[in-house]
């Protein structure tokens, strides 16, 4: 079974590499040995807390938007067109867009419209030049290389923005201008990142090197592209979550997000 990515001789990217399917094959039974201390959890939390009910309800949509999912890739990889890539692509950063506002008190049209612009701005600049300068698939429309990549750049980005706008919106309800507010916001939505570059290789290695030394790539290889992966994750979140907050504390939608500030 094919799994990775690899570079061609002439720059370009394809999938290498083959796994062996017997040792590293999933059942899904066997997700059942995660289970307990998920419950538990989840029990701890409805016990102690009122997150129980949303971290039940997040986890049941998490299993059945990802077997939807993986239903939808199988066909999108078949079916071989650019027309489907940039639609998955835009449904990707549609709901990446909405689901960014889901920390604001409110969530308006004007809001949605300027998540969604920042989200493909930024983050669709940041998979331009991945997919078309640094890896360079053939064809460049490769959903097995765009659409991963695209999702945790949309992905980076959303949450990016997400812990910026409440951050600032609450330093704005404080008294705090707007530089003072932007300052502190884009420092909040930054310190899950940073803790991750600090803390990578040391730590933890992250999902994409991961995910391809179990495949049996080479570690050197594994590491070039999670730098790419981060450097992603840094330039798109980073410039998103800014150009989110500057441009929020210019436009009305700050003053009444923000009750009246």
């Amino acid at each position: 079974m094919e799994v990775g990515w690899g570079l061609t001789a002439g720059g370009g990217c394809a999938l290498v590499g083959r796994m062996s399917e017997a040792a590293l094959s999933l059942p899904w039974w066997r997700l059942c040995f995660l289970l307990p201390p998920a419950v538990l959890l989840v029990l701890l939390l409805f016990r102690w807390t009122d997150q129980g009910k949303p971290l039940l309800h997040a986890a049941v949509r998490m299993l059945g938007q990802l077997v939807l999912i993986g239903y939808v890739l199988v066909w999108v990889f078949q079916a071989r067109s650019p027309g489907w890539v940039l639609l998955a692509l835009t449904l990707m950063a549609a709901a990446a867009g909405w689901i960014a506002l889901r920390p604001l008190p409110r969530r308006t049209a004007a809001l949605y419209r300027l998540a969604l612009g920042c989200i493909l701005l930024c983050g669709g600049g940041t998979l331009a030049l991945a997919v078309w300068g640094a890896l360079r698939p053939v064809p460049w429309y490769d959903a097995r290389v765009v659409i991963p990549l695209a999702g945790m750049i949309f992905a980076g980005s959303m949450n990016q923005i997400s812990l910026a706008a409440e951050r600032y919106l609450a330093e704005r309800e404080r008294g705090a201008d707007h530089a003072g507010a932007r300052a502190t916001a884009l420092r909040a939505s930054l310190i899950p990142l940073l803790n991750t570059f600090f803390a990578v290789g040391l730590v933890q290695l992250p999902g994409m090197m991961t995910g391809q030394i179990l495949a049996g790539a080479d570690p050197l290889m594994a590491v070039r592209y999670q730098i790419l992966v981060m450097l992603m994750l840094l330039s798109s979140g980073g410039l998103a979550a800014a150009l989110f907050v500057q441009r929020l504390g210019r436009e009305a939608g700050a003053r009444s997000c923000g009750g009246g500030q």
